[in-house]
C-alpha cells in the first residue's frame, strides 16, 4: 500500500487512521469537515472535494460517524422514536459513506488490490440483535452494510482485485462512546486503527463485500 485517502481524517479514529498509516511508510491524503469543509452528507460537497484529487489510492477509508445527533442519543424504546433523529443518522451514517464511495471508484486502482472500507458497527447487524432499541443508529447502520455489500458487487465488475468491505472497530474511547459505553471493554483510537490496518491488511478480494469486526471475524449481517 502505498496512497491512502481517510475521510473524517480529524475525528478519533479518523486522526489515529492517519497516523498509522504514515508510520506504515502510507502517503496519507485526509480530508474532513473541520479540517477541509467536507460535508460527507452533501453530495455536491463531497462530489467537489473528491473530484479535485488526482492519481490513485489503494485504500479509501471512511471514518465519519456519529451516534448523538442534534441532541438525540439513541432511542430506548420506540416512544423515543423520532423523523427527523433517524433522517440525521441516516444522512451521515448511511448516506455520507454511500456518497463517497459513489464518488470514489474512479479514484481505484483497476490492475492490482485496492480497498474500500467505511466504519459501520456492530448493533448494525440484524442477525445479533437481541436487544432491541438503538433505532435510528441500528438501521442506519445495517443500511450502510447493505451499501457496502451492492457496492462491493458493482465495484467487483470494474475493480476485480478490489476489497470492499464495512468495519467494526469495537468500542473506541472517543467522543462519540464516552457516555454510551457501559461497561463495555474499550480501546483507544490508537488501539482501534492499528487492529482495522491489521484486519484489512489480511483481506482478500474473496471476502469483498463482506463484515468484520476489529478482530477480523465476520460479523452477521
Amino acid at each position: 500500500m502505498k496512497d491512502a485517502l481517510v475521510i473524517g481524517a480529524s475525528g478519533g479514529i479518523g486522526s489515529a487512521l492517519v497516523s498509522a498509516l504514515e508510520k506504515r511508510d502510507v502517503r496519507v491524503t485526509g480530508l474532513s469537515r473541520s479540517g477541509d469543509g467536507l460535508d460527507v452528507t452533501d453530495e455536491a460537497s463531497v462530489e467537489a472535494h473528491l473530484g479535485a484529487l488526482e492519481g490513485e489510492y489503494d485504500l479509501v477509508f471512511v471514518a465519519t460517524g456519529a451516534l448523538e445527533l442534534e441532541g438525540s442519543g439513541p432511542e430506548k424504546s420506540l416512544k423515543e422514536l423520532r423523523s427527523e433523529a433517524m433522517e440525521a443518522q441516516f444522512r451521515v451514517n448511511c448516506i455520507g459513506p454511500s456518497l463517497v464511495l459513489k464518488h470514489s471508484v474512479r479514484l481505484l486502482p483497476r490492475d492490482r488490490e485496492c480497498r474500500f472500507a467505511a466504519l459501520s458497527a456492530r448493533v448494525g447487524s440484524i442477525g445479533d440483535n437481541g436487544l432491541g432499541g438503538w433505532y435510528s443508529y441500528r438501521t442506519a447502520k445495517a443500511a450502510v452494510n447493505q451499501m457496502i455489500h451492492g457496492g462491493a458487487i458493482e465495484l467487483a465488475r470494474t475493480h476485480g482485485q478490489s476489497i470492499c468491505v464495512a468495519l467494526h472497530p469495537g468500542t473506541v474511547e472517543t467522543p462519540l462512546t464516552k457516555k454510551f459505553a457501559g461497561g463495555h471493554t474499550t480501546v483507544t483510537p490508537e488501539e482501534a486503527a492499528q487492529n482495522l490496518l491489521d484486519v484489512l491488511a489480511g483481506l482478500t478480494p474473496e471476502n469483498t463485500g463482506q463484515f468484520f469486526d476489529w478482530a477480523g471475524e465476520p460479523v452477521p449481517w
